[in-house]
């Protein structure tokens, strides 16, 4: 990680970092006089529910996020996996040393930062949770490694990613660490992505909902 100038707007298939506050009001200000909906995408949700968000891109080596999804996923391809993930750990300790943070981490990823939230769970120990939306599992050894309460968020047609998940529940359960999982009846993988045709409103709306309560509660409790 080579510091702020990699930082880009989150997009619904990447993982935001982020921990405690300024003020709402003052990070409302500061979206809004910048001309941004504050709806528009993950980060500007979470800023305006109080949170100081850092969203990395990891396709930054390549050129950045190319504005396609099409794109995106064959550029993810190319990447180099060992430092993609060492550039995210990276970027956890640059994300809880920003001014004005409590030091409380959380993290947040959908998809591919999905499998990046369950991966910085294994090697942050004093992550304080970690949401993982339909993200693959861990390598299984590491899940001991765990300190962090978890909240994870699954579709119902997602084979690939639900295969992974009963032998990382059986792996958690034995580590003792804490955990919700949800599967929301009838979604697909990326239920939470309203660009795509697999968008649900009703599942998105209840799985973030979900994931605000979570996040006030172990980053603020």
């Amino acid at each position: 990680m080579q510091g702020a100038s990699q930082v880009k707007q989150v997009l619904p298939e990447s993982v935001a970092i982020f921990i405690l506050p300024p003020s709402r009001e003052e990070l409302e200000r500061r979206l809004r006089s910048r001309g941004q909906n504050a709806d528009e995408d993950i980060a500007r949700r979470l800023a305006l529910e109080g949170f100081v968000v850092f969203a990395p891109d990891a396709l930054f080596p390549l050129g950045g996020y190319p504005g396609d999804e099409d794109q995106a996923r064959a550029l993810f391809a190319k990447l180099d996996q060992s430092k993609t993930h060492e550039d995210f750990v990276a970027a956890a300790a640059f994300a809880r040393a920003r001014p004005g943070s409590s030091g409380k981490l959380g993290v947040v990823g959908f998809c591919y930062g999905g499998g990046i939230a369950n991966l910085l769970a294994t090697r942050v120990p004093d992550l304080a949770g970690a949401v993982p939306f339909y993200g693959m599992a861990p390598p299984l050894d590491q899940v001991k490694a765990i300190k962090a309460p978890l909240l994870l968020h699954f579709a119902d047609h997602d084979d690939r990613i639900n295969a992974s998940w009963p032998p990382y529940e059986a792996a958690l359960k034995a580590a003792g660490v804490k955990y919700e999982a949800f599967k929301y009846p009838g979604t697909e993988h990326g239920f939470n992505n309203d660009t795509t045709p697999r968008y649900d409103p009703a599942a998105a709306k209840l799985a973030w909902q979900r994931t605000i309560a979570f996040f006030n509660r172990t980053l603020r409790g």
